[in-house]
């Protein structure tokens, strides 16, 4: 039977005290009877082929069949008798062979349909599976949840179809719906795995493409809903939101010269210059509609590669169900957006990439879900992924769901997320948004809207293991492949190992550089003698984190501004800060990261809802900036000085940083092999002529690159071929040369000898 003993009470009281009064419920109740109503956990026990008393019995369920015929091993047909809400049955004395195979009457005009049993097939998730599901170490899950293109074998026949399933706890029952069953929560009810909370059922004939849903009926409300698919690897589009089957992963992938240095580079010596990019506005049709990944493999790619960037980081491409969040509510933690293709386009897109010499970044959401009804918000009627308590579990600026960590599924849930995109679609790191937000239980809460830890702290300790397990296993599965955190705290060792007590992160967003940085461009010149510290606050913490310098997106919304907008001045001015803002960038210790648009000086705000102005091109000062930062690329690329010693402080030294009344910064970038540059920032828009500059070397020092060019769009004032330096110690350096420093412009040097 299906017995139940729940406790109820207080009942009556006797001699001065509360009894508690045991009640049993549902002992030996009829299993037809709790299929009927809907809340059978076990339907393999019932339904498919079963011993009896009298020799066998067969059923099927099938709501809307008028009648079911079986086909027995001579291709006889025997009629099952209808029962009750669709269910058949026949009995008898001949085993009928497995596989069972019904012709089905649904009073369709073409005529009954031939269907295979799924209670043919016994449920196949392993057991070793289910446990390092609920240890939270399953880390390839999406091989075994979900909906798995998969081919099932029962007496020796093999028959192809789809292996649904989920992880739902607190359902009394669980089924599958889709095209395939109009929908109808009666036809394919899964069988429960126990204590494991996970519910399967393998549907024959199903293919890729199929639509489905979870139709989920809670155990204590008896209340029926429906739920996407957690681990699901393909939605519709937009405004649908049904799951879709995917097919089976046979992509013929050509990067595997690519992973093989990927895994031998020490990244930590390698320079890395990430285009960041929004997939749906980089550019559109015509008419609107989006690129697939096969045409921005034939554009993006190319363009990426020419402009000299090492990466391109994409903004989550995971499936949302609003343009506007860019991506950032994620519904399927397992499913390229539709928006793009198919997820074998976005594997051609990333193998396109790795043959350019590209790497590709996956900018991914573990820090909080929306609140979407039918996606992982009270997945099975109960906080399941996130917490009860909204003090802990939900963010107050967003109005999204914050994840569980301390619950081991959940942590496996999300591992698997990670490894699926870095292992399933090869991304070469993932960018992990909103860590600050994850470290603090009090992040954006006023007193009393938050709960401390077990130690009365604000630190959310489960959330800080997660983030340690994630970078442990990101870096030991996937050799090679890195991690960024977006981090605007003090947080210390973020991108230190986790043996050591940091976070294990690859490297840090540098979110006061920029802040610092942009705060000072956007001064009149006249005034940014007053805010010299804040071109040279950041040395005093440059190296205390494998730091990455961006001017992402975030800077360029919700009134900020483009980055030339920002600038001031009349329209040259403009032109020269950016490039000058950009040559700093490139010049100054630490990863870099631009944003698409930035790279041509978009005119206007970042627009989610369409493509960057590309007709911008057109004219000279625009393209002055795209072929500027073009060149700087290819300069950070190129020499070692700018790259090998980022996160170590003998590969930078101060020339001069205490000019703040001439607003005139200089210092001295190293290589790992002692090749160095000098760097010299003029940020005013005076011509400061035979300006005397420390340098390290005698010799001949060629001007390198000048932010002043006529190429880029600059009043092309130089020091070509360059100054041959002097004895004598000036500025700290053993000789000096004399320059002529452009207006509002950066030029590096490098000796000739």
């Amino acid at each position: 039977g299906s017995g139940v003993m729940v406790e109820r009470g207080p009942g009556k009281r006797a001699a001065g005290r509360a009894d508690r009064v045991l009640i049993l419920r549902e002992v030996n109740v009829d299993p037809i009877l709790l299929l009927r109503e809907g809340r059978l956990h076990d339907p393999h026990a019932l339904l498919g082929r079963h011993a009896s008393p009298d020799g066998v019995v067969v059923r099927h369920l099938d709501p809307h069949a008028k009648s079911v015929t079986l086909r027995t091993a001579t291709g006889a047909g025997v009629a099952l008798k209808p029962m009750a809400d669709g269910l058949f049955e026949w009995r008898g004395s001949t085993l009928p062979p497995q596989p069972l195979v019904f012709d089905v009457d649904r009073g369709d005009p073409a005529g009954p349909v031939r269907v295979t049993s799924p209670w043919s097939f016994p449920p196949s998730i392993p057991d070793a599976d289910l446990y390092l599901f609920g240890e939270g170490r399953l880390l390839e899950a999406w091989r075994t949840f979900g909906a798995v293109v998969h081919r099932a074998e029962v007496d020796g026949v093999g028959v192809d179809g789809v292996r649904f399933a989920c992880w739902a706890p607190n359902a009394e029952r669980v089924s599958v719906v889709g095209d395939f069953d109009r929908w109808d929560g009666r036809a394919h009810p899964m069988t429960s795995r126990g204590a494991s909370g996970v519910w399967e059922l393998f549907v024959p004939g199903l293919d890729a493409g199929a639509r489905y849903r979870f139709e989920i009926r809670h155990r204590d409300s008896g209340t029926v809903f429906t739920r996407g698919d957690p681990f699901g690897q393909a939605f519709e589009l937009r405004p649908g939101t049904a799951a879709v089957v995917a097919p089976a992963d046979t992509f013929a992938w050509t990067d595997a010269p690519w992973l093989a240095r990927r895994a031998a580079t020490d990244w930590l010596r390698a320079p890395m210059n990430v285009y960041e990019v929004h997939a749906g506005s980089w550019k559109r049709h015509p008419d609107g509609r989006f690129w697939n990944w096969r045409e921005l493999a034939d554009d993006l790619v190319p363009y990426a590669a020419s402009m000299g960037f090492t990466h391109i980081e994409l903004l989550p491409v995971t499936e949302h169900p609003l343009d506007e969040s860019w991506g950032y509510q994620t519904t399927g933690y397992f499913a390229p957006t539709a928006r793009h293709g198919s997820p074998d386009d976005l594997r051609h897109f990333v193998d396109r990439c790795h043959a350019a010499g590209l790497g590709v970044i996956l900018d991914w959401v573990p820090g909080h879900f929306p609140t979407d009804a039918g996606a992982l918000a009270r997945f099975d009627g109960t906080a399941l992924f996130e917490h009860e308590d909204p003090r802990l579990g939900m963010h107050q600026d967003w109005g999204t769901h914050i994840f569980n960590y301390g619950r081991s599924e959940v942590r496996g849930f999300l591992l698997a997320s990670a490894m699926y995109w870095l292992k399933a679609f090869h991304f070469d790191g993932l960018r992990v948004d909103a860590v600050a937000s994850m470290l603090y239980l009090d992040y954006s809460r006023k007193a009393g809207e938050w709960l401390p830890n077990v130690h009365g702290g604000r630190e959310n300790l489960e959330a800080i293991a997660f983030l340690r397990e994630l970078n442990v296993v990101v870096h030991r599965e996937c050799p090679g492949a890195l991690t960024l955190a977006e981090e605007s705290t003090a947080w210390p060792m973020v991108s230190r190992p986790a043996y050591l007590g940091g976070l294990g992160f690859s490297m840090k967003w540098n979110m006061g550089w920029m802040n610092d940085t942009l705060f000072y461009l956007q001064r009149d010149p006249v005034h940014r003698r007053w805010h010299h510290d804040k071109l040279t606050f950041g040395q005093m913490y440059a190296y205390s984190e494998n730091f990455m310098l961006p001017l992402s997106h975030d800077e360029v919304v919700h009134g900020k501004r483009s980055l030339i907008d920002k600038m001031p001045g009349d329209a040259w001015q403009r032109f020269a800060n950016l490039r000058l803002l950009l040559a700093l960038q490139a010049c100054t210790p630490g990863r870099k990261l631009l944003f698409m648009g930035g790279e041509f000086a978009q005119g206007r705000e970042w627009r989610v809802g369409g493509e960057l102005d590309w007709a911008l091109l057109s004219v000279d000062w625009h393209q002055g900036v795209q072929t500027c930062v073009r060149d700087l690329n290819h300069l950070v690329r190129d020499h070692p000085a700018l790259h090998t010693l980022d996160f170590e402080p003998g590969g930078f030294a101060w020339i001069d940083c205490r000019d703040a009344e001439h607003s005139v910064l200089g210092f001295r970038r190293i290589a790992a092999d002692g090749r160095e540059l000098v760097a010299v920032f003029n940020f005013t828009p005076v011509v400061r002529h035979r300006w005397r500059v420390g340098v390290p070397h005698a010799g001949r020092w060629r001007e390198r690159f000048n932010s002043d060019s006529r190429f880029y769009g600059g009043s092309d004032v130089g020091n070509w071929p360059g100054p041959d330096s002097r004895p004598g110690p000036w500025m700290d350096q053993p000789h000096s040369i004399e320059i002529t420093l452009p207006p509002l412009a950066a030029v590096v040097f490098e000796c000739a000898g």
